[in-house]
C-alpha cells in the first residue's frame, strides 16, 4: 500500500472511532467493544508477552487509554506510550492520565520511540469499505512498526475467520491465524505463539525477540 493510500485509510480509521468516543464516552464501546469483561480479558492474553519485572511499552492504537489501567494494575511500568491516529481518542487519555508522569500519549500512527513491548489491540478490526487485499496490506505494513519499535518482542489481536458466518459482518476483518501465525514466523522470529482459545471470536499471536 502507497503512502498516500494508507493516509486515506487511516482518517477512516480516526473519524470511525472518534465518532465511537463521541457516542459512547470513555467506555469499552467507545473503543468498539462490546463491554469491559471481554475487554480485561483480550488484555490478559496480550499481556503473556511481557516476560520481565519492570519495562517499557508502546500501546498502538490506545484510544482513551484503558491499557494502562490494565497494567498499572499488574505490573512496574518504566514507562508507557498511547499512539493513536484519532486525536480526539489522544485527547481523552492526556486528559485521563494527566497525573501519571509514566505515561505519554501521541496522535500519530506508530510509536516515536522504542519499547520493550509493542501491543497492538482491536486496530485490525475495523475495515470499512477496504477490500481484504487492501487491509491485509495495512496489517503487514503496522505489524512491521510493531517489529520496528519494540525490543524484546510484540503481541496484537485480530477477528477470526473461523467466526461463526451468522455472527460476521462486512465491515469487520477476519484474519486468518494461521496465515498470520506464518507470516510472523517467518518475517520476524522464530518465537511465535498462537493463542485462539479463550472465548472471544479472535485469536492472538505474540512474536518474541531473540535477545
Amino acid at each position: 500500500m502507497n503512502e498516500k493510500a494508507n493516509q486515506s485509510l487511516l482518517f477512516e480509521v480516526a473519524s470511525y472511532y472518534s465518532d465511537k468516543l463521541a457516542e459512547y464516552g470513555e467506555t469499552p464501546r467507545g473503543v468498539d467493544w462490546n463491554g469491559e469483561e471481554s475487554q480485561t480479558l483480550r488484555f490478559e492474553e496480550l499481556c503473556r508477552i511481557i516476560d520481565t519485572e519492570g519495562f517499557s511499552l508502546n500501546d498502538l492504537g490506545c484510544g482513551y487509554g484503558a491499557l494502562f489501567d490494565f497494567l498499572s494494575d499488574r505490573y512496574s511500568i518504566y514507562s508507557y506510550l498511547g499512539v493513536d491516529v484519532s486525536e480526539d481518542m489522544v485527547r481523552a487519555a492526556e486528559s485521563r492520565y494527566k497525573e501519571k508522569t509514566m505515561a505519554r500519549f501521541i496522535a500519530n500512527a506508530e510509536p516515536d520511540t522504542v519499547a520493550d513491548y509493542g501491543i497492538a489491540s482491536g486496530i485490525f478490526n475495523v475495515r470499512l469499505g477496504r477490500t481484504d487485499a487492501e487491509w491485509y496490506g495495512y496489517l503487514q505494513t503496522t505489524l512491521d512498526v510493531l517489529d520496528r519499535t519494540s525490543h524484546r518482542g510484540f503481541a496484537f489481536n485480530c477477528l477470526t475467520s473461523y467466526s461463526d458466518e451468522d455472527k460476521m459482518r462486512d465491515y469487520l476483518y477476519y484474519a486468518d491465524p494461521c496465515r498470520l501465525f506464518d507470516f510472523c514466523k517467518r518475517r520476524y522470529s522464530r518465537h511465535v505463539a498462537l493463542f485462539h482459545n479463550y472465548g472471544l471470536y479472535e485469536f492472538t499471536i505474540l512474536v518474541r525477540k531473540e535477545l
